[in-house]
């Protein structure tokens, strides 16, 4: 006879455990690649001249969009996140639903914003063809403005959900502790 999660609840424990933590993770991952582009390669490019910028931010792309555990990263953490609030909310611990379920609002707007504006930007940029062969750069500077604001966005969106991540995570260690 198999146990469900409603007649095991130490199995239920497990893997509410486990999607917090990898919900925390992931976010945690998430948001270090978008404050290391706002604080080091989007400064750093730009300083550089238009055609590097946009042979740099093309090859980044390329690497990212061919980068499936990016892309498993990227969407995983939304879900671990959504199941964790509901599994949390199921099993009785509200306060702790109610933190992660804000963690995953914050990020499903992370994702909101990285598919209206940074993907369709990336996909223009990566229109415009060999940078060596471009000679209109307007498109450059209507890229860095709106990606870089974006990106902000993403990176204190990814920051907030992290912190309810863990403060989910400092609720659940007491709710379960007394158990």
């Amino acid at each position: 006879m198999t146990h469900s999660a409603h007649t095991n609840p130490g199995r239920s424990t497990r893997v509410a455990t486990a999607l917090l933590l990898v919900a925390t993770v992931l976010v945690g991952l998430m948001a270090g690649l978008f404050f290391a582009f706002d604080v080091s390669v989007m400064p750093g490019l730009a300083k550089a001249d238009e055609r590097t910028y946009v042979t740099a931010m093309q090859n980044f792309n390329a690497a990212i969009d061919g980068n499936a555990l990016f892309g498993t990263a990227f969407v995983v953490a939304l879900l671990t996140a959504a199941a964790s609030a509901v599994m949390e909310f199921r099993g009785g611990r509200r306060q702790v639903a109610v933190w992660v379920g804000a963690a995953a609002v914050a990020y499903l707007v992370v994702l909101v914003i990285t598919f209206a504006v940074n993907i369709p930007l990336n996909n223009e940029l990566a229109g415009a063809g060999d940078a060596a062969k471009l000679t209109d750069f307007g498109l450059v500077d209507r890229f860095k403005g709106t990606w870089a604001t974006a990106n902000i966005a993403r990176t204190l969106l990814c920051t907030a959900a992290l912190t309810a991540l863990a403060r989910a995570l400092m609720l659940y260690g007491r709710a379960t502790a007394r158990r």
